[in-house]
C-alpha cells in the first residue's frame, strides 16, 4: 500500500510537472485571459449575491483580486493553484495573476473554490499586484480573530487595509484557510 501511495504521488507530481511546462500559443493566452475575466464577473455576481453589502465595498475599493482556485489533500499532503485577475478601480488597469498553495494536514480529495480581495488604499493593491503577496498560517490565524461587519460582512481582514472573502459553490466559507498560499504576475497573459 505505501508503494502504491508514493507511486500515486510521484505521478501526479508529474503529471502537474508537464502542465506547466507547455508553452501555450498566443490564441490560446487569449482565450485564457477571456475566461479568466468571464469567471471574475461570475464570482463577483456570485458573491454579490450571497452578500450584498460586498458589491458597495469592492467598487469604493482601491481596487480588488478575483482567485478561482482547486485544491487537493492526499494523505498529510495537500495543495492548490489558481489564476485570477488583479483590477485598479481608479485606472482600469487589469493584471492577470496566479496563486499556488501549500495545505498540510490530514486529508483526501479534491475541492474547487474562489477568493476575493479587496484593497482599501492603492498602496496595498500596488504592494500586492507588483510583489506579489505570500500569505501563511500565522496571518490567517491572526486574521479569523478579526470578522469583518458592516460593508465588509462575511470577510476577514488579512492586512491593514485588506479584506478577504473565500467561498465554494455553496456559500461563503466562514473559517477562510489560506495557509502557504503565493500569489503573483501571470507571466503569460500579462
Amino acid at each position: 500500500m505505501k508503494r502504491f501511495t508514493q507511486s500515486l504521488l510521484v505521478a501526479m507530481s508529474l503529471g502537474l510537472a508537464a502542465c506547466s511546462l507547455t508553452p501555450k500559443t498566443a490564441s490560446q493566452n487569449d482565450q485564457q485571459r477571456v475566461y479568466v475575466r468571464q469567471v471574475t464577473n461570475q464570482t463577483l455576481e456570485h458573491l454579490y449575491k450571497a452578500n450584498p453589502s460586498a458589491r458597495a465595498a469592492v467598487a469604493k475599493s482601491a481596487g480588488y483580486a478575483v482567485f478561482s482556485d482547486i485544491g487537493f489533500k492526499f494523505g498529510v499532503l495537500g495543495g492548490a493553484k489558481g489564476e485570477g485577475l488583479a483590477v485598479n478601480n481608479a485606472t482600469g488597469e487589469q493584471t492577470f495573476m496566479r496563486m499556488v498553495e501549500l495545505q498540510p494536514g490530514l486529508g483526501i480529495g479534491a475541492n474547487s473554490f474562489r477568493t476575493v480581495f479587496v484593497f482599501e488604499r492603492p498602496a496595498s493593491l500596488s504592494e500586492f499586484v507588483n510583489s506579489g503577496w505570500a500569505i501563511g498560517a500565522n496571518v490567517m490565524a491572526a486574521a479569523k480573530s478579526k470578522k469583518e461587519g458592516g460593508a465588509y460582512s462575511g470577510a476577514i481582514q488579512v492586512a491593514p487595509g485588506v479584506h478577504l472573502y473565500q467561498f465554494t459553490q455553496e456559500g461563503l466559507i466562514v473559517g477562510v484557510s489560506v495557509t502557504g498560499a503565493k500569489y503573483y504576475k501571470d507571466p503569460d497573459l500579462n
